[in-house]
């Protein structure tokens, strides 16, 4: 896999991955950044709860689970001292629909963080990633 990362202006940065698609990153303004876009650690955020939503979704999909919605919170903990990397995050997995089977989205989530998500696999060895579930009849 390659990406092309381009600086834009102070610390507004694009970048270009084999799929061609552009992401746009950019810092605080106090630090020479225009407040335009996504920072790269929020990003990382971003990535996880895509990949393993992503395969809770395609499993639940076999399963023949039928969601009315589905997202993901995620919570990360980041150190006071730089780099300020993450030190705990959480997952709140949440779906909606009626009878959805709480087995079920427990084994899609399992086979996610346990088998399928490498950026979950990746993450996990430098923090603890800890993840809970909710269902929801509705979307109140």
């Amino acid at each position: 896999m390659n990406v092309t990362v381009k600086q834009i202006d102070g610390l507004t940065f694009a970048g270009l991955g084999e799929t061609r698609h552009w992401m746009v990153m950019d810092g605080e303004e106090q630090f020479g950044g225009l407040e335009g876009a996504s920072r790269p650690m929020e990003l990382f955020l971003m990535a996880l709860g895509g990949c393993t939503g992503m395969d809770v979704a395609s499993i639940l999909q076999k399963m023949r689970v039928k969601l009315d919605d589905f997202e993901i919170t995620i919570d990360a903990d980041q150190a006071e001292d730089h780099p300020k990397v993450f030190t705990k995050i959480h997952l709140e997995y949440r779906f909606f629909g009626k009878k959805i089977d709480s087995e079920k989205v427990e084994k899609a989530i399992e086979l996610s963080q346990e088998r399928y998500c490498p950026v979950t696999a990746m993450l996990r060895q430098a923090t603890k990633i800890h993840h809970s579930y909710k269902i929801n009849p509705s979307r109140d």
